[in-house]
């Protein structure tokens, strides 16, 4: 079935390019993810913090590798992207990225971890800033949603800093270990302008 609207993203705009690696601020930047990066995932998916908001874990390092390895499909087919969060020494502290990516709409999801040592020092919130400007300059998108439970305090200080106001709630619409979440729901788009990070 034809579209009646032009995409906002034309397709092939992110799979024509390599993954770039963006700056944050001196000693700490994006940059794509490696098959040596395995064991700092594995470590993240082992932190009970990281465990109690996600669907799923990580039970070996192969487990790790595979997930360090998707990602580079995900670009070429612009279905999602993932950066690691690095310091001076190119070693991953989080990962920042976008799920759900959809051209036709200019949209996608945002998604983000510390491990635990990078906590408590603005990381996360700096890392989203250079992740949505690069969303909305050079991949052109329109809007980047962020979804995390009413119950996770420390995502929602890390989305309304970097920018995201809150739209609603979404009662009772993600199932975590421990039940059904209520979920926060937060939204920027292009046209709100450069993001002004709250330290």
């Amino acid at each position: 079935m034809p579209l009646l609207v032009t995409p906002a993203v034309p397709a092939g705009r992110l799979a024509a390019q390599e993954q770039p690696h963006l700056p944050v601020r001196p000693g700490l930047a994006l940059r794509p993810w490696r098959d040596d990066d395995a064991p700092a995932v594995r470590a993240a998916f082992d932190c009970p913090v990281i465990q109690r908001w996600h669907a799923r874990r990580l039970d070996s390092d192969d487990e790790a590798r595979a997930w360090t390895a998707q990602w580079a499909a995900r670009w070429s087919a612009e279905t999602a992207v993932s950066w690691a969060i690095v310091g001076d020494d190119d070693r991953p502290v989080g990962q920042t990225g976008l799920r759900d990516v959809l051209l036709t709409e200019g949209s996608a999801q945002v998604s983000y971890w510390l491990l635990p040592a990078a906590r408590g020092r603005g990381i996360a919130t700096e890392a989203l800033g250079a992740l949505t400007r690069w969303s909305f300059t050079r991949a052109g998108l329109h809007r980047l949603a962020l979804h995390h439970s009413t119950a996770n305090g420390a995502s929602c200080r890390v989305a309304t800093r970097a920018g995201f106001p809150v739209e609603g709630v979404a009662r009772g619409s993600v199932r975590h270990a421990d039940g059904w979440h209520d979920m926060h729901q937060h939204a920027r788009l292009r046209t709100d302008g450069p993001p002004a990070i709250t330290p």
